[in-house]
């Protein structure tokens, strides 16, 4: 049955959950670790869905420790060969599977240069897993859809865990594997009957909700095959919102908590071109011709984010088998991708 992989793998996100947030002493080591050196930036290298959760994780540490964040550039080192110099920094490597060239070659690199590294993988045995000081198991067992679901829910959560240990503060995230199960009960039917791919897509964040917002374009594109823009509100009123049209689908991703104003001026100046307005999560501003598909209630704006997640792989898997395709299988791709 079309689909029927992916199903099964969203499901298990509350299972996943569960174990990382039972993985207590990973990241009582991680507070150990980063307790011990003197970190004034950090760095995060990832691929495809894991650059989206390094979105987050990059949030994260820019409001939870305040200091500066960047998102590496691999081939910096794999094909210009650049003498790195990262006394100071942490380089946190994440990966489904740990195995690309470009990421190990990056990370070997960095880490003879001085940097802290610390990996996360969903493969204890990988070689980013080995290279790294401490190694984060994302504990989802193993991801066969090619479209990754729970690798990338496991990502997020293990970002939150991390930050939190790093920062001494406590999480929120203890019910949420209850929460992950409301999200897996929302009706989203009505949302997928009416999102046509042959219109244009674009779906927009902000803050903690712009990883979601890239994230969802990028499944909406392995699976569909149809081009789609994530983008930050912000950056799309500098030029992409002069081709929006009254055809065109906007996806706004809106977590419960999440501030208001952070994205209502954006919102007015959308609606005067008149497009199809579909609204992620409790934290939405939508009038009555607006598609609402609902979120998660949680204690605050990145529990939210994290639970939301399973709300947008939910669309696009059924909007994926509304089409008539496979997203177990798209065409021209492969599970594990290894770049140089």
């Amino acid at each position: 049955m079309a689909g029927e992989i992916m199903r099964s793998e969203i499901n298990e996100i509350p299972a996943v959950f569960n174990r990382l947030l039972e993985s207590t002493e990973t990241f009582s080591s991680v507070q150990k670790l980063l307790a011990t050196q003197s970190i004034r930036s950090a760095l995060i290298l990832a691929r495809g869905t894991s650059d989206n959760a390094a979105h987050f994780l990059k949030y994260l540490i820019e409001t939870q420790i305040g200091i500066p964040v960047g998102l590496t550039s691999p081939s910096s080192v794999t094909i210009y060969n650049t003498d790195l110099h990262f006394e100071g920094v942490l380089v946190v490597a994440i990966s489904q599977s740990g195995q690309s060239p470009d990421l190990v070659a990056y990370a070997t690199s960095a880490q003879r240069a001085g940097a802290t590294l610390i990996s996360m993988t969903n493969d204890a045995a990988s070689p980013l897993a080995k290279l790294a000081e401490l190694h984060i198991d994302l504990a989802a067992g193993p991801e066969l859809a090619v479209a990754a679901t729970k690798s990338y829910a496991a990502e997020l959560l293990a970002s939150y865990l991390l930050v939190s240990a790093w920062s001494g503060k406590t999480h929120a995230a203890q019910n949420l594997p209850a929460i992950a199960a409301e999200a897996l009960a929302l009706d989203i039917a009505e949302a997928v009957s009416r999102c046509d791919i042959n219109r244009e897509i674009v779906i927009l964040g902000r803050g903690f909700s712009y990883p979601n917002a890239r994230e969802a374009a990028l499944k909406i594109q392995e699976t569909n095959k149809v081009s789609v823009q994530g983008l930050s509100t912000a950056d799309y009123l500098h030029g992409p919102i002069s081709a929006l049209t009254d055809q065109t689908q906007v996806f706004l991703i809106t977590p419960d908590h999440m501030p208001v104003t952070s994205m209502q001026a954006e919102v007015e100046r959308i609606r005067k071109n008149s497009p199809q307005i579909f609204w992620f999560g409790r934290g939405g501003m939508a009038n009555a011709v607006e598609i609402t598909i609902g979120g998660v209630s949680a204690p605050d704006e990145i529990v939210a984010s994290i639970a939301d997640a399973i709300l947008i792989q939910r669309f696009v898997l059924e909007l994926c088998i509304k089409n008539g395709l496979d997203p177990d299988s798209p065409a021209g791709l492969s599970k594990v991708t290894l770049t140089y």
